[in-house]
């Protein structure tokens, strides 16, 4: 397996606006075939070994973080909410000018999403850039990938997932496990996506912060600025 390629980041010591931590970075668990398990629910593979690291990741005194840089300085952090009671993951995406982060998704009992579309995701997996938890696109494909959720995948999108899996997991039969998130797509399922008025990615999900529709969308002058951090 090829080893993630990790940065010597230290975890933000706060994400503005977001209550939390203390944080803890740990790109070493991106190597881990059983983190990716946890990571992806991966339901009959999790056994007594990967309930005992979810445990560890949500239950421990501090709080697990990863980094994917986007473009203009933003950047997307994926935190594992170890909040007694209300444990989960959070998608954020922040930029240094803004007073708070926003929340992409949530993965947990009271899901929140999908928060990238197809296009965005691979977008953020492939940009390269430098300062995160890790700079290979197969880790922070499979990272984001939680967060993710479209009803217009192209054609090329199994087989994406596919190497993916091949190289970062020791999963049987990766084709038929890509094929099969692909048409499920998590807690919220497929999710159509538009452009609005203004030129911004908006979906239609009844969970989502990126549909206008929803009452507890993101306002519109945030939509249009999340954008700009998450170009298709």
């Amino acid at each position: 397996m090829t080893l993630v390629t990790n940065s010597q980041q230290t975890p933000p010591p706060r994400i503005p606006g977001y209550d939390g931590g203390p944080f803890r970075h740990q790109p070493e668990l991106l190597n881990e075939d059983l983190f990716w398990q946890v990571h992806l629910h991966l339901g009959a593979t999790q056994g007594q070994e990967a309930g005992d690291l979810l445990s560890q990741l949500l239950g421990g005194d501090t709080w697990p973080v990863f980094t994917v840089p986007l473009a203009g300085a933003h950047h997307l952090y994926v935190v594992y909410r170890a909040l007694e009671g209300e444990a989960g993951i959070d998608y954020l995406v922040h930029h240094p000018d803004w007073d708070a982060a926003e929340t992409l998704a949530q993965d947990d009992g009271h899901f929140m999403g999908p928060g990238l579309s197809w296009a965005e995701l691979t977008a953020a997996a492939d940009n390269g850039l430098p300062g995160g938890s890790t700079t290979n696109p197969h880790a922070r494909l499979l990272l984001l990938l939680p967060a993710f959720g479209d009803d217009a995948v192209p054609d090329n999108a199994v087989e994406r997932l596919t190497t993916a899996l091949r190289a970062r997991t020791r999963i049987e039969a990766p084709e038929r496990l890509a094929a099969t998130i692909l048409e499920h797509q998590g807690q919220w399922g497929p999710t159509h996506w538009s452009t609005a008025g203004s030129g911004y990615q908006i979906n239609d999900g009844d969970y989502s912060y990126r549909n206008p529709a929803n009452h507890f969308a993101w306002p519109t002058a945030r939509l249009a600025q999340v954008a700009t951090a998450l170009p298709p």
